[in-house]
């Protein structure tokens, strides 16, 4: 099937119907022998779980239900949190939760949660593959994402409603700066040459961020960040950023000196500190907008250098006000 041809249709033209519902109080015994007299299809990965109004409770992996104890209730093994498909939803609004989530299999459900089909991932690839191959999987949902791209930015309309708005927060970004030069103004009076290293230094801010928005995009690629990898992300990103502050902060400083060795410790130090707080937002903010379900290659972006400029601008300008003097 070609995405992009049937990209605006309802998802539910494309939906399957030979998919069972298992009963939340039903035990694995009596889900496997109803199953056995059932037509279930033949490429069923997940089996759906509902309640006794028929209302999509849960979500039942093939294995978890074979490895079952016969005793089980349903409702003890199953998945409680199932994602879905609104029953209006499009394609391609059903092919971006294939992508967000990773999942080989969706149910489309009504607004009363009553499932009316089930889309898998053969609704956008005519390849056959083998699910055990987990590289091919993880292929196929990159391949889907840069799908989901193209449509978005097949029409110029569509491109500027997705990311006009998250260059609003590169506006606002500057606006916050200029108001803190002007409340530095008698600190960038004092020494010009403060203020002629300022674009240099936003310069470093902005590139730095920047590469650590690259890396954490790349990164992300494979899930959903976790505590734990943020947690050793950080601890490496913030190495890096004081190692690249200290050896980008000796550098300019040595510059600075060439014109007024008082500023030189101010734009040393600041450059340093805002070297290291760039590198932590350009890790922090693609990894909490991916957790949040947003893309974060279009908003991370805008909002990390964002906060980098006002963050870089704050401690130059307090560093510059505590070494040299003004207020």
């Amino acid at each position: 099937m070609s995405t992009a041809r049937h990209h605006d249709d309802p998802v539910l033209d494309h939906a399957r119907h030979d998919f069972p519902l298992l009963r939340a109080d039903s035990s694995v015994s009596q889900a496997l022998e109803s199953l056995r007299r059932q037509d279930i299809g033949d490429r069923i990965v997940y089996f759906y779980v509902v309640d006794e109004n028929e209302r999509l409770v849960g979500v039942l992996p093939v294995r978890r239900l074979l490895t079952g104890d016969p005793g089980q209730r349903l409702s003890e093994i199953m998945v409680p949190h199932v994602v879905s498909v609104p029953v209006g939803a499009t394609v391609l609004e059903a092919c971006e939760l294939f992508a967000m989530h990773r999942f080989l299999a969706l149910p489309v459900v009504d607004e009363g949660r009553h499932v009316v089909g089930a889309v898998d991932i053969s609704l956008f690839t005519d390849e056959v593959f083998d699910i055990a191959e987990r590289q091919e999987v993880d292929d196929l949902f990159e391949t889907i994402g840069f799908r989901i791209s193209a449509l978005r930015t097949a029409s110029a309309a569509g491109a500027f409603r997705i990311r006009f708005p998250w260059l609003l927060v590169t506006i606002m970004g500057g606006t916050v700066c200029a108001l803190l030069a002007g409340a530095f103004q008698a600190t960038l009076a004092e020494s010009l040459v403060l203020a002629f290293f300022l674009t240099l230094v936003l310069g470093l801010g902005e590139s730095v961020a920047a590469q650590s928005i690259a890396l954490t995009i790349q990164a992300l690629h494979g899930g959903r960040p976790t505590l734990g990898w943020y947690a050793r992300a950080l601890r490496r990103e913030l190495a890096t950023g004081l190692l690249l502050g200290v050896g980008c902060g000796t550098l300019v400083a040595a510059l600075v000196a060439l014109w007024e060795v008082r500023v030189a410790l101010a734009v040393g130090s600041s450059v340093a500190l805002s070297l290291a707080g760039a590198s932590l937002l350009g890790l922090t903010v693609p990894s909490v907008l991916h957790a949040l379900r947003l893309d974060p290659k279009v908003a991370g972006g805008p909002i990390a250098l964002a906060m980098a400029d006002i963050l870089t601008v704050l401690l130059y300008l307090a560093a510059g006000t505590l070494l040299i003097g003004g207020t």
